[in-house]
């Protein structure tokens, strides 16, 4: 992960355009591809809108496997920001967008989902970001998104603004099992790189999810990253 502050101010303003019909703004970030620079992306806009909020803004990760959020900010990846603190309860009590089964064939004693994932507030700042608590998985667990609108709606009670780190489309469907929750999504690309075929088709897999495009974050164009306003079409 890196810092990309100084480069995502123009994110910013298009993210608080966004109107929810309640409650904070949710706003996802997602790539067709792994190694585009979403996870910098989202936590670099969640630590300039944690700046300018009195209200928690909290940073969503949606790769429960890894963690990656929550491992970059504790390896400090970002000059001048505190580590992540003591762990909450990120469950709010309902029912969290995961549900955790045991693998087909495999004996497993029933699982406890409301306590795995967890909330770390990072010192010095109004920033939370999520860890799921793989730890506490048993043996031929599993770990399957759901939808859970309950427990958006309960986070945007508690948030001024909650940004989502999805893995890529490559990786996972997790972004796209979230994209009705959104207010907008923004698709993070290596303009380098990512063929235009691959955008269009993320885009129209998230527009066909209920998910709503707010527009793009083309990162690493040479040696600065800019903003294009919206997708055409």
């Amino acid at each position: 992960m890196k810092d990309l502050r100084d480069r995502m101010e123009p994110v910013c303003r298009a993210a608080a355009r966004l109107a929810p019909e309640q409650g904070a703004r949710c706003i996802m970030f997602m790539s067709a591809r792994d190694g585009e620079g979403t996870s910098s992306v989202a936590a670099s806009v969640a630590l300039l809108a944690a700046q300018k909020s009195h209200r928690p803004v909290w940073l969503v990760d949606l790769g429960l496997r890894r963690n990656d959020q929550y491992r970059g900010f504790q390896k400090g990846f970002a000059k001048k920001v505190g580590k992540p603190g003591r762990a909450f309860d990120g469950s709010l009590r309902t029912l969290p967008f995961y549900s955790v089964g045991a693998e087909a064939g495999v004996k497993s004693d029933p699982p406890k989902t409301q306590r795995l994932l967890a909330v770390h507030q990072i010192e010095g700042s109004r920033l939370l970001v999520t860890r799921f608590r793989n730890e506490a998985l048993k043996k031929g667990q599993r770990v399957q998104l759901r939808t859970r609108p309950e427990w958006w709606q309960q986070v945007r009670r508690a948030a001024s603004t909650v940004i989502v780190d999805a893995p890529s489309l490559s990786r996972s469907q997790a972004g796209l099992a979230m994209a009705s929750q959104m207010d907008g999504i923004f698709i993070v690309l290596q303009a380098d790189s990512t063929g235009v075929d691959e955008v269009m088709a993320l885009r129209d897999e998230i527009e066909a999810h209920g998910g709503v495009i707010a527009g793009v974050v083309m990162n690493r164009i040479g040696a600065d990253a800019r903003f294009a306003d919206r997708l055409a079409g």
